[in-house]
C-alpha cells in the first residue's frame, strides 16, 4: 500500500509515520502544496496513493481544500470508484463545519488528535486497507 501523509506538527507527522510504515509505503509532506505536489507525482509517475492522510489545518493550503483538488482532479480524469485515493481526514479542531465539509467533498474517514491508534486500526479496516 502507498500511503501519503500530509501533517504539519512534528509530532503527529512521527506517530502517524511510524504506525503506517508497518502497512506500507510513505511519503511525507508538511503542507498543503506539498500534499497536491505528491498526489499530483504520483498519479503522473503512475502508482498513486493508496490512503492519504491530510491533516485539517495545515500551512498554505488546508486539507479540505487538498481533499477538494484531490477529488475534483479523479472526477475531471474519470478515476473510478475503487481506484480513488481513501482520504482520512486528522484534526485537533473541535470545529464539525470542517469535518462535515470533509466528508461532504468525500473523505472516507475522520480522526480527532490526539490519534487513538485501535480507532486508526479499525477504521482502516472499515476502509478494507488491512484485514485482520
Amino acid at each position: 500500500m502507498k500511503i501519503l501523509i500530509a501533517e504539519d506538527d512534528l509530532v503527529s507527522r512521527k506517530f502517524l509515520l511510524k504506525f503506517f510504515s508497518g502497512y506500507g509505503e510513505c511519503d511525507v509532506v508538511v503542507d498543503g502544496l506539498e500534499a497536491l505536489d505528491a498526489f499530483l507525482i504520483a498519479v503522473k509517475e503512475n502508482s498513486p496513493y493508496d490512503l492519504i492522510c491530510l491533516d485539517i489545518m495545515m500551512p498554505k493550503v488546508d486539507g479540505v481544500k487538498v481533499l477538494k483538488a484531490i477529488r475534483d482532479y479523479e472526477k475531471q480524469t474519470k478515476v473510478s470508484s475503487d481506484k480513488k485515493a481513501k482520504v482520512i481526514m486528522i484534526s485537533a479542531l473541535a470545529d464539525t463545519q470542517y469535518v462535515h465539509k470533509a466528508f461532504d467533498i468525500g473523505c472516507e474517514a475522520y480522526a480527532a488528535k490526539p490519534v487513538d491508534i485501535e480507532k486508526l486500526m479499525n477504521v482502516m479496516k472499515k476502509l478494507e486497507l488491512i484485514v485482520d
